[in-house]
């Protein structure tokens, strides 16, 4: 993961990206990266203005490009709420996330958004992907089928002819 939005320039997020990016290339060991901002309530550094949501789809969609070797980049609904976490699909990530039982560490920042199964599930078809339910080694392990969404329109065409 890299949490951003905080105290760090450009040049470390940059610098942060390169470090995951070599370790994978070197191990091989991520199967996902998580980028979410800093939740500033409630802590020491609440004067801190929180980065929003164009800063987080912009570092998304950088981390995306720029970690070509990771397979899953997801989308921190956690941290940005529903429909951002919903538009991170549109800006790299290839995965929504999991549902959460239990969460402490931005909650306790004050930042609470929770989903429900259906809940993802529509989000994900809203932007016309089809959802599927994986285990935490990247494995689907449910009936595609079942989860279809109906064919859609481009949501947002490259280009139009």
């Amino acid at each position: 993961t890299m949490m951003f939005g905080h105290v760090e320039t450009l040049d470390e997020r940059i610098e942060h990206l390169e470090r995951i990016r070599q370790l994978q290339d070197e191990t091989g060991g991520f199967t996902a990266f998580i980028c979410w901002t800093f939740q500033p309530d409630n802590t020491d550094m609440s004067h801190i203005p929180p980065a929003g949501a164009f800063e987080y789809l912009k570092t998304q969609a950088v981390s995306r490009l720029y970690l070509d070797n990771v397979p899953n980049i997801q989308s921190s609904w956690v941290t940005q709420g529903e429909k951002v976490g919903q538009l991170g699909l549109l800006f790299g990530a290839n995965d929504m996330g999991s549902l959460m039982i239990e969460e402490n560490v931005v909650s306790q920042a004050g930042t609470v958004h929770h989903l429900t199964v259906d809940s993802i599930r529509r989000c994900i078809q809203e932007v016309g992907y089809v959802p599927r339910q994986r285990n935490v080694f990247y494995e689907y392990v449910d009936n595609a089928e079942e989860y279809r969404s109906r064919p859609s329109e481009a949501i947002l065409p490259i280009m139009q002819t």
